[in-house]
This record gives structure tokens, sequence and C-alpha cells, in this order.
């Protein structure tokens, strides 16, 4: 497509929102998807425009550095994202008169800050001439302190730089299979836990298998909880915070009756729609997990939490929130382990897990719900035969997995997570 094509300046047009939105308005992308940011695009463009907000956000650090040399103060912030969208492009290999052509044109035509194309012309220009050989040159991106500073006391700096790593390196495609289909057609690599990774896959309905519902998208960490808990067929399972519905789908096909909940109805609606799509059944829910009543053979609580872990595939969290929600949702967390733990019948089990690299959405909730329920163990011997480093495993009896894990194999999700088992 060319850079002067109306649609690739939409596509353009449209990151800077999404820009504004994130930066200016403290939105998380997927909020601005939801609310329907990308309807008016063609599909190549809505990937275009999501990839391109997605590299600028991962980017966001080295960007302002290039630009401050040709800044004398930052402009208004929809002409800065302008500035930073094109620096990311010029600097990734963009064609300098196609870039720079279409930010001065996006910026002539705003309503309040036209006057200022014949700057963005000029650093714009400039960064293309020098730009490309300095952004070579300039560190990872670091995270906010609000996050860096409580992950360099958990984990170390050096695992911390390995993360934020990871973190621009971006994500692969992880891929959970239904059990008998073969993947191999999809090449990639089969990691160690079963799932299969596909470095450049493109357009992910057009793979082979998807149509057919042989396979959903999954990463690598988010596949472990379900298998920890190893649910036997026509065992009843709860499934708490169950959208999009990866783990509800594993369980599924390994034959439990899954019953799945979660308070968003538009979330749950893509769990419907992936399980008619793969072919498998559960009875949906769209409710409050703390105000679900039975007894159940396992239960698989997958917490909300500050989703810090999931980063390298959302970048715009770090600069969307500011670690404010954290008490709020540590508690919040507490109580649904505490009910949860009430739904799992005697001799039961369950596994609490949060996509989140804080101790305390993790270890320390479940240290503190083994002090506080007699009839609760941690299970260490889940971990046999999942794939998984020994390493891992916490000193509470949880697994602990970090984006600076598998650095070699394209990284994984930050997640925590933990078998326990209740008293017969």
């Amino acid at each position: 497509m060319s850079d002067k094509a109306p649609d690739a300046l939409q596509a353009r047009r449209t990151t800077i929102y999404l820009l504004d939105q994130v930066l200016g308005e403290g939105r998380l992308l997927a909020e601005c998807f939801a609310a329907g940011a990308l309807e008016k695009l063609q599909p190549q463009d809505r990937a275009r425009t999501q990839r391109l907000a997605l590299e600028v956000l991962r980017s966001l650090e080295r960007a302002d550095r290039i630009l401050q040399k040709h800044l004398k103060k930052k402009p208004p912030l929809t002409v800065m994202n302008a500035l930073r969208l094109g620096t990311v492009e010029l600097c990734s290999g963009g064609a300098a008169h196609g870039v720079v052509n279409a930010m001065v044109t996006i910026v002539s035509k705003h309503r309040r800050h036209g006057q200022l194309k014949g700057m963005v012309n000029a650093v714009l220009r400039k960064v293309a001439d020098h730009g490309p050989a300095e952004w070579a040159k300039l560190r990872i991106p670091r995270l906010p302190n609000w996050l860096r500073k409580p992950l360099v006391q958990a984990w170390g700096a050096e695992a911390v730089l390995g993360m934020e790593a990871a973190h621009f390196a971006g994500a692969p495609l992880d891929i959970t299979a239904k059990p008998g289909a073969d993947l191999s057609v999809l090449g990639g690599e089969l990691l160690p836990t079963g799932s299969r990774r596909l470095s450049d896959a493109g357009q992910v309905s057009a793979l082979p298998g998807y149509e057919a519902g042989d396979w959903w998208v999954q990463d690598a960490a988010a596949a472990l909880p379900a298998q920890m808990l190893d649910v036997q067929p026509g065992e009843r399972v709860l499934d708490l915070c169950a959208a999009p519905g990866g783990k509800t789908m594993q369980m599924a096909a390994d034959g439990a009756q899954v019953t799945a909940v979660d308070a968003s109805a538009g979330r749950m609606e893509r769990l419907r729609e992936n399980l008619a799509r793969t072919g498998l059944s559960a009875d949906l829910i769209v409710g409050d997990a703390l105000e679900q009543t039975g007894q159940f053979d396992a239960v698989l609580l997958d917490a909300p939490c500050s989703a810090t872990g999931t980063i390298r595939r959302h970048p715009d969290l770090p600069h969307a929130k500011d670690g404010s929600e954290f008490g709020g949702l540590i508690e919040l967390q507490a109580q649904m382990l505490a009910h949860a733990w009430d739904l799992v019948k005697p001799g039961g089990r369950m596994v609490f897990c949060t996509c989140s690299l804080l101790p305390d959405e993790g270890e320390c909730q479940v240290e503190e719900a083994l002090e506080m329920f007699p009839d609760m163990t941690a299970d260490r011997e889940c971990f046999d035969g999942l794939g998984t480093d020994p390493a891992w495993i916490t000193e509470e009896g949880g697994l602990r997995l970090r984006p600076d894990y598998w650095a070699e194999r394209g990284s994984m999700d930050g997640f925590y997570m933990a078998l326990l088992r209740k008293a017969g």
C-alpha cells in the first residue's frame, strides 16, 4: 500500500487517536477497540493501526529521546503523538518522503493545531536524516517507576532488565490444541509445556485448522493453570473470571462439565463464539464471581489483577495505568479466593492464578490463604510433567512465571498459579 493512499493516512490518523486516548485519557487499547475505534477501517488497515500503536507504545522512550533534541518545547499531545509515530516509522525503515508528508497532512487538517505543520515537517526531516543511526544506540525502553520500583524490589534489577527486553520484543503467537488435533502443519516450535509457538503467524483466522476449531490462541503461560487442575471427564468444574475462555475450552475439551462465569457480557460473547467455533460446550453465566453458589469438584480462579505480566502483548498498560488500583485489586483477590474456596467440595481442588508480576497478587495471597484455611494445602506434585523449570516453584508451593524466562524461545507472560487441595 502506498503511503499516500487515503486508507494508509486514515490508519495513521486512527493510530494517533489511540495514542491520545492511552497517553492523555489513561484508556487501555482494549477499551478503545471495544468502543469501536477501528470500526470504520478495512481489515488490513485495522491490522496496520494496531501494529503501529503497539510499536509506538513499546518504543515511546526511544522516540522521545530522539525528538527532544529537535524540540524547544513539547507540543500539544496530538502533535507530539504524530511526531512519535513518524519517528518510530522513520527509525524502523519507513520511507522518509511518505512518512513525513503523511504526518504533515494529518497535523495540517487538525482544527486546533494545523499551524504546527511546518514544525512537524522540519522536525521529522531532521529525524529522517539522523534518527535511524541514533535509534540503534538507545537503550531498551524502561518501565515507568511506579511499576519498575516494586519489580526490582521483588526480582532484582537484572531480572527486570530481562523483562523489559521481552516487553520491547513483543510476543509470538502461542496456540493450544484440542486433544487429538495435529498442529504440525502450522510449523513453529512445540514448547516443553505443550503449546505451539509461531513467530510470524500473519492473519490468525487464515491459519490451517482455525475454521475447523482445532485450536485457539492462548499464551503458553496462560495454558498452564488448566493443565495443573487436570480435570477428569464428568467432573463438575467452575471457571471464575473465565472470558475470553481459553481455560474453559481446555477443561471442556478434557471432558469436564464446565460452568464459566464472567462479569462482562461483551467478553462472555467472545467466549460463546470461541466455544461455537471449536465445537465445545460449557454453561455460561454473566455475573459476579462473589455471588456464585454450589459445590464443585474443581474451581479455577483467574482473579482480576494488575495484568502486569501481559505487557509484552499490551504495551499500553504501563502508560495508561499508574498503580493506584493495586490496593483495591489485592483486596478483591483475597475476597474471591476465600469465596471460591467455599465452592470447592471436600476432597476437591482449586487453582488460583493471576497474570501479574507482583508477589502481592500471587505468592502473598496464597501464603495468607494457607494460614487462614486449615483444610488447604498447596500441591507441589502437580508440576511434574508440565514442562516447567523446577526453579520456578515458589517457597509456598506455587509456580512463578516471568517474561525474562525462555528468552531464547520468545519469552512468556508473567503469571502466578498454585494448586490448592481441600481436605476430605
